[in-house]
């Protein structure tokens, strides 16, 4: 009967140690998650800003050296990050793939235009500074049209500002319940154990000896929890790094280094802090309160 009763005891210790250590390794997790969009928030809205084109359309009259002078001085342009020159034959067979026909056939000429299409930097995706490169540009003679897509600008400089925003408010938020949730783990673990606690005050054992093994126990499972969360993220980024490599998430080692460093340390510091003041609190309660 002895072993019986040992051996339950033992199953829910394991079991409450797992539900901690799963609580502490998902609110960690999800932290983790919302620090990655935090810090790559700029990055992301850089790589959907890069993919703006400005397309320089030419007269059918300029000269080959004019267009190779032309695309030059936009490559070595500080707002260029690439110019790549299209001519009309390439543009009619992208658009007859893009429309599923051929439309020179029943049209009999090609209307498009030779081309140098314009990827600009993220720093000058702009209304107002696209706007002064193409005036500038359309002022050139043999420049017959500078095209792109205004309202698409407009709407994307704003939408990265509003995610910006809620992504820092999201954060923290999501840091407060987090720190919450974990604590209230910790505190059902050692609402449990009230009455050793009591048992070991009332023997005349010190507060300090009496929460320092609550506290060593507890870093441990929070370490665990926060090594999970880490392993967890670690399988995020490699995923999103081979299905999305462009968005280039994992290239920086010390921002990744620092921030499997914050929720490690989040972790142990919410542990230890939760454990305290949990400990704390049932060592000042009268044998009374504990029933309660």
């Amino acid at each position: 009967m002895a072993q019986y009763i040992e051996r339950y005891q033992k199953r829910r210790l394991i079991s409450s140690y797992f539900s901690v250590v799963l609580s502490i390794a998902l609110v960690l997790f999800l932290l983790g998650i919302l620090g990655m969009l935090v810090l790559n928030t700029k990055k992301l809205g850089d790589h959907f800003k890069e993919q703006i084109t400005i397309s320089v359309f030419l007269k059918d009259n300029a000269k080959p050296v004019e267009v190779d002078q032309l695309q030059k001085s936009l490559a070595l342009a500080e707002y260029t990050k690439s110019a790549v020159y299209v001519s009309k034959e390439d543009a009619a067979e992208q658009y007859s793939e893009d429309i599923g026909e051929n439309f020179q056939e029943f049209l009999g000429y090609n209307p498009l235009k030779n081309s140098v299409d314009v990827k600009l930097k993220a720093n000058f995706v702009s209304p107002e500074q696209i706007a002064t490169i193409a005036a500038e540009l359309s002022e050139k003679t043999y420049v017959s049209e500078v095209n792109y897509d205004k309202p698409l600008i407009t709407l994307l400089n704003d939408n990265v500002k509003k995610l910006s925003f809620w992504i820092l408010i999201a954060s923290a938020a999501f840091t407060v319940i987090a720190v919450l949730l974990i604590n209230s783990s910790i505190r059902l673990s050692i609402y449990s154990k009230r009455f050793i606690i009591k048992t070991m005050q009332m023997v005349g054992a010190t507060k300090t000896f009496i929460r320092r093994p609550f506290i060593a126990t507890n870093i441990k499972l929070g370490f665990l929890g926060a090594l999970l969360a880490i392993i967890a993220l670690g399988s995020v980024l490699y995923y999103v790094h081979l299905n999305f490599p462009e968005l280039n998430l994992s290239g920086d080692i010390p921002v990744l280094a620092g921030l499997f460093l914050a929720v490690m340390g989040l972790g142990l510091l919410i542990s230890y802090l939760s454990t305290y003041f949990a400990t704390q609190r049932f060592l000042n309660l009268r044998t009374d309160d504990l029933y309660y």
